[in-house]
């Protein structure tokens, strides 16, 4: 069996760890007997466009793609952008128009024929579906798409028509948790072909550590502290905005609590400021087996964000042992698997999502339920899923 993978989700040059769990699930095709060519998306804005992001001081990231990471080879598509196509995608549907830009150039660097299905994931800016879905009518092959999150719960309610379009003609959808199915269902997907299997996680990493330990190893370790801490992008959705005042919030309750921010974004100085005074630390961007090593040095991570596609963050946390306490959106509540730990959204949610920390902190956990409810979540076991949906197909 031999695969296409199209993906706009695959590691850039200023960011190793984007995509990463497209390559996680990728290194285990062999032992399944898959070949596949993996295709990642990318693009090359003129000048003009750079400039007008700047002066509207929209955060720019280098969308240049690499080759090979950790083994996997990348074929690259690139597309050049000006302002012209950029005002078609955004007014006049030019969605289309930029997805069949991107299946000519993957034809230039691939022979379609020889690939019994087509696997696109996501529908982004970059419609990684739509570009599956234009391939396999030409070529008369089977197509599956993989939503992850964002492209379902941002992008989908103004983008209905192609999305409905594309799902309603692959063979199968996979969504990463319920939540996110039922959300694309409420917006005119019918379902029927939608099957949910999360993202994973790498157990070769993500493994119980000595507390005690990796704090005096990361230099961080306090006598009679709790750690809580937080991992992910510091951004709006994932209502780092709040991070502060919850912090704080703990602080009041816990004095001894020592804070860890995992990651970076352009929350992070605003953070910074509503923290002064409380012991924190600010790790910034790292590799996923250091992130490994400060989630095991947590005793509580949170994950309060205002919607998410299934938040693996949390399953990863869990397999260290560390409880994770998370709001009600999206996947949140299916990744974290346990009701006790998960905050409703509503009103007074920061202080009612602080209250819920200090009751973590002052009575514990069964830190051995979540390591193993984690072992479900394996690459192994969540690409297996995947290549029995291929089965069937093939």
């Amino acid at each position: 069996m031999k695969a296409l993978v199209i993906t706009n989700l695959a590691p850039i040059s200023s960011n190793l760890n984007s995509g990463i769990f497209i390559v996680r699930r990728l290194q285990k095709y062999e032992k399944f007997n898959v070949e596949f060519d993996v295709v990642s998306l990318s693009f090359e804005d003129n000048q003009l466009v750079l400039l007008i992001k700047k002066l509207l001081k929209k955060a720019t990231i280098d969308p240049k793609p690499v080759e090979e990471y950790e083994n996997i080879q990348f074929k690259i598509a690139s597309i050049y952008r000006n302002m012209n196509s950029l005002l078609k995608e955004k007014f006049f549907n030019g969605y289309r128009i930029t997805a069949k830009k991107y299946a000519v150039e993957i034809e230039k660097i691939l022979k379609i024929e020889d690939y019994d299905l087509i696997h696109a994931h996501g529908m982004f800016s970059i419609p990684a579906g739509l570009i599956a879905k234009i391939l396999a009518d030409k070529y008369d092959k089977p197509f599956v798409v993989s939503l992850h999150g964002d492209d379902i719960n941002l992008l989908m309610p103004e983008r209905r028509d192609i999305y409905v379009e594309v799902l309603e003609k692959a063979w199968t959808n996979i969504f990463v948790s319920n939540a996110l199915l039922e959300k694309a269902k409420s917006l005119g997907y019918s379902g029927k072909n939608g099957v949910v299997i999360p993202n994973g996680y790498n157990n070769e990493i993500f493994k119980p550590l000595v507390k005690k330990e990796i704090r005096n190893e990361l230099k961080i370790y306090k006598d009679d502290y709790k750690y809580v801490g937080f991992v992910g992008y510091l951004v709006l959705v994932k209502r780092a905005d709040k991070l502060g005042e919850i912090f704080n919030l703990i602080a009041k309750e816990c004095p001894k609590t020592y804070f860890i921010v995992v990651g970076d974004g352009p929350l992070r100085e605003e953070i910074k400021k509503e923290t002064e005074g409380l012991n924190i630390i600010f790790t910034g961007r790292i590799s996923q087996q250091e992130v490994a090593k400060w989630m095991n040095a947590m005793d509580v991570m949170v994950l309060p964000s205002r919607q998410e596609g299934f938040g693996a963050v949390v399953i990863e946390a869990q397999a260290c042992g560390t409880c994770v306490i998370g709001s009600s959106n999206g996947g949140i509540p299916e990744a974290i698997g346990f009701p006790e730990y998960v905050v409703q959204e509503g009103e007074n949610f920061e202080e009612r999502f602080a209250k819920k920390v200090v009751e973590v902190l002052v009575h514990g956990y069964d830190a051995s339920k979540l390591i193993e409810r984690s072992k479900e979540f394996t690459w192994r076991n969540i690409v297996e899923r995947e290549i029995e949906v291929y089965r069937k197909i093939v």
